[in-house]
């Protein structure tokens, strides 16, 4: 059993996010002792933004330069990862109102057309297999569930479960952290309910 961990966020040892996709994977491990983990942390070593150049080679270009030849090999890494993952964890913290855009640059690099979804007769198709589980590690410093007026302001899980769905990847868990800006005691209420969750994933 393989699992890949992604972490996004620029928190390094203070991130909520890290911590808690941390414990998510040590509950997939304990749960799967034989398990393999990928990890992949987009902050220390972090995808290029897509660009003209990116463009050029995927229109059948030259690769220009070695920096973006590397960059493309590590972008089709990313899509290997997925494909030989069993188990998908993403550590995704909101920043205004969306993810950061190191996990938004991840996705650009794993949304490709022929590899990880296609259009059909009936409109678009993710390619993964099927069976894969993923979990998303959110945290947020306002509420934007139980009816809050934010809520229209979210563009964070949303926005994950769509794309993650749209290659193929539908069995999604969010364990979910918000408030952390609200105060110590809601900080603290919020990771503990968010890790107590994480205790009791039985699979």
């Amino acid at each position: 059993m393989t699992i890949l961990h992604i972490d996004s966020s620029i928190l390094g040892g203070y991130s909520v996010s890290r911590s808690l996709s941390a414990a998510i994977v040590a509950r997939q491990q304990a749960l799967h002792p034989a398990s393999k983990v990928v990890y992949r942390d987009l902050v220390v070593d972090a995808a290029f933004h897509l660009s003209d150049q990116h463009m050029a080679v995927f229109q059948g270009g030259p690769v220009t330069t070695p920096a973006l030849g590397a960059d493309l090999a590590a972008g089709s890494a990313y899509i290997d990862d997925l494909f030989a993952a069993d188990v998908i964890v993403i550590g995704a913290p909101m920043y205004n109102f969306s993810i950061p855009s190191q996990l938004k640059a991840w996705i650009d690099r794993v949304c490709v057309a022929g590899r990880t979804f296609q259009y059909g007769a009936n409109g678009p198709e993710g390619l993964l297999p099927k069976g894969k589980k993923v979990f998303i590690a959110s945290s947020r410093g306002g509420v934007y569930t139980g009816g809050s007026p934010a809520a229209v302001l979210e563009h964070h899980e949303t926005y994950l479960l769509g794309v993650l769905g749209f290659i193929g990847l539908t069995d999604v868990t969010v364990v979910r952290a918000e408030g952390l800006n609200l105060g110590e005691d809601v900080k603290a209420a919020a990771i503990s309910k968010a890790k107590a969750e994480i205790d009791a994933i039985a699979a």
